[in-house]
């Protein structure tokens, strides 16, 4: 058990039949009354944010969430099959599990999938990949002094906004949190 006091970003918690993400949190004092604690909350399964109040001494179940490391194998359609790399099990998940969790993820990248009582939730993929670019306008020599950018199309089929330096066959870094380009590699 967590009381609402010892929130901390990323703590799942369960309520209510939901297992709840703490993303924001915030410990308020106000001048006359009780103390409360406002958080940001997101449901893991279905994605939903919500805000809600909590007394400091209200207790939840803490919740546990399973992060195994996975080798992306391939996909057929709106399914996508992965490896345990330890156990060699294969286990296949569709489209609206994956959401865009593999939009810069190819075969043989590791990925870690997310479970929570063997039920996968959700795809993490690597922070970094580097992906080569497959398609981009060409640049203009002398256009670069205000920083601008080009749309690309990577190996994996996804959109990047690049320099204008960089071309076709260019392997570029790319965070895939935000999806923007790093650097060349």
């Amino acid at each position: 058990m967590i009381s609402a006091s010892d929130f901390r970003n990323g703590i799942t918690i369960e309520k209510d039949g939901s297992v709840l993400e703490i993303v924001e949190f915030q410990h308020v004092k106000p001048g006359k009354g009780a103390a409360f604690v406002r958080t940001k909350l997101k449901d893991i399964i279905n994605g939903g944010v919500t805000e809600t109040t909590f007394r400091p001494t209200e207790k939840f179940p803490q919740a546990r969430i399973d992060r195994k490391e996975y080798c992306y194998l391939y996909a057929d359609g709106d399914l996508y099959t992965f490896m345990d790399n330890e156990t060699y099990d294969q286990i296949t998940l569709g489209k609206d599990i994956i959401g865009d969790g593999m939009k810069f993820v190819k075969e043989n990248d590791i990925v870690k999938i997310q479970s929570y009582n063997n039920n996968p939730f959700a795809i993490e993929p690597p922070m970094f990949v580097e992906l080569e670019v497959t398609e981009t306008e060409p640049g203009f020599k002398g256009n670069t002094a205000t920083g601008a950018t080009k749309p690309a199309i990577v190996e994996t089929g996804a959109q990047v906004n690049v320099p204008l330096f960089v071309n076709i066959g260019d392997k570029i870094k790319i965070d895939t949190r935000s999806g923007e380009y790093l650097s060349r590699v």
